[in-house]
């Protein structure tokens, strides 16, 4: 659910699934074909400044216009809007619908369930507080949290690094193909209960009232609980809640008026596309609109709303430096040898990809998707210059995700930081 885009999450190879079946889709072909042209408009001029120029909705790049469409037109997006920053200026586009059994085409400016991505901020956040020596990135989390009895082996690093052993809260699969259930992720379990509030607390205990998946320190595996804990830690040691200091340290320092942690609420409020979730029932195949959820099921590690603008402007203020010093960014991209999929190798709250030599090299990236409608992506060059981030509304297509999801992704990536170089 919460690790990225369309693919369930911890696979017994240890390599996390997109999300948790995010029943990722597309309207019918006749109805998205004529929703998908660009708006006309002109690109603005540089600015004086040398800030970087910004292009008008779907313009001057109409190979990453085709790039979000074929997305569309395979299935995998009911809508999709695009935002790159490169030494070409700024490109914003959108294909697709905003709604199912509509026209109009998805806000470029719109809000969304961010998903996975919210754990680059909070690993942020935490490793601002490392910086200010009020958590010691090696220092036993059990010492700062002592009601939950935690293995004192745990380390506050293994919580970002997804080197805890914990269970996952959302379901974990052990190496010896047992599947352990958690809190209802996905299927018709999730459309049943989407409204239910959670408190960190409760999802804590429910992982440590389940088996470790390995002992500390010896092995990687993807699992939310680490980052819900991060979050406990995080308001233990400042007295705030993590909400007022995700405000007060990232969001508004940046300007991020689109970003917000929304708690328990349902809604988003704000121009946005509508996310929709295919899933079984008593043998039917049935779509349900589930814009509104509560994403309380994720807290920390996967319930923030955001915006393609905000999750530019906040990727490339942290790879620029702006947010945690040198070091400390030097350990977030610091991956794990035992980590790995499609995404690169995980670091802290980061996911560290080579391009190999005829791209860019090394890119940075963490995407995300809520249990079902929503996903995300964002990636970065290391000097945060480059930058690729978007949202992902499904709808009721039923896809080969494991097959068309990778290539898609890989595909437009390339796009982006291999000067048009792209899959084959």
């Amino acid at each position: 659910m919460s690790e990225s885009l369309p693919i369930a999450k911890n696979t017994r190879a240890r390599t996390p699934r997109v999300s948790r079946r995010v029943a990722v889709a597309a309207l019918a072909a006749a109805l998205v074909a004529g929703a998908a042209t660009p708006a006309a408009a002109t690109p603005a001029s540089t600015a004086a400044s040398g800030a970087v120029p910004k292009a008008a909705a779907g313009q001057g790049r109409p190979e990453l216009q085709k790039a979000i469409q074929e997305w569309v037109d395979s299935g995998l997006a009911a809508g999709m809007q695009l935002r790159v920053h490169d030494e070409r200026g700024e490109w914003v586009g959108s294909a697709g619908v905003r709604k199912l059994g509509a026209a109009a085409k998805p806000p470029t400016n719109g809000r969304f369930w961010t998903g996975s991505v919210a754990k680059t901020f909070t690993a942020t956040l935490v490793l601002q507080l490392v910086a200010k020596h009020k958590i010691g990135l090696d220092a036993r989390v059990a010492d700062y949290l002592p009601q939950y009895k935690l293995d004192r082996r745990i380390t506050v690093r293994m919580l970002l690094q997804h080197t805890s052993g914990l269970f996952n809260y959302t379901g974990e699969f052990y190496d010896d193909g047992t599947y352990v259930p958690g809190v209802p992720g996905a299927g018709k379990e999730w459309v049943d209960n989407r409204f239910k509030s959670y408190r960190p607390e409760e999802l804590v205990r429910l992982a440590l009232s389940k088996p470790a998946k390995f002992e500390p320190g010896t092995g990687w595996s993807y699992a939310n609980t680490n980052y819900v804990l991060a979050a406990l830690l995080i308001e233990k040691v400042t007295g705030h809640s993590y909400a007022e200091e995700m405000k007060q340290r990232i969001l508004r320092p940046l300007g991020l008026s689109g970003t917000e942690v929304p708690g328990t609420r349902t809604d988003i409020v704000g121009p946005h596309a509508y996310g929709y979730y295919r899933y079984e029932d008593a043998g039917q195949w049935k779509v349900v609109n589930v814009t509104r959820q509560n994403p309380s099921i994720l807290g920390a590690a996967g319930g923030m709303i955001s915006t393609t603008e905000d999750l530019h402007t906040f990727f490339s203020a942290l790879q620029g430096g702006k947010l945690v010093p040198a070091p400390l960014l030097a350990e977030m991209r610091k991956p794990h040898p035992k980590s790995g999929g499609i995404y690169g190798r995980y670091g802290l709250g980061t996911y560290v990809q080579d391009t190999g030599p005829d791209c860019v090299g090394t890119i940075l990236n963490h995407n995300g998707s809520a249990p079902g409608g929503y996903a995300a992506l964002m990636y970065s060059t290391p000097d945060g210059k480059k930058t690729l981030t978007a949202s992902i509304t499904t709808g009721d297509a039923a896809v080969d995700q494991a097959q068309v999801f990778p290539k898609a992704l890989d595909k437009l990536v390339k796009q982006v930081f291999c000067s048009g170089k792209t899959a084959g």
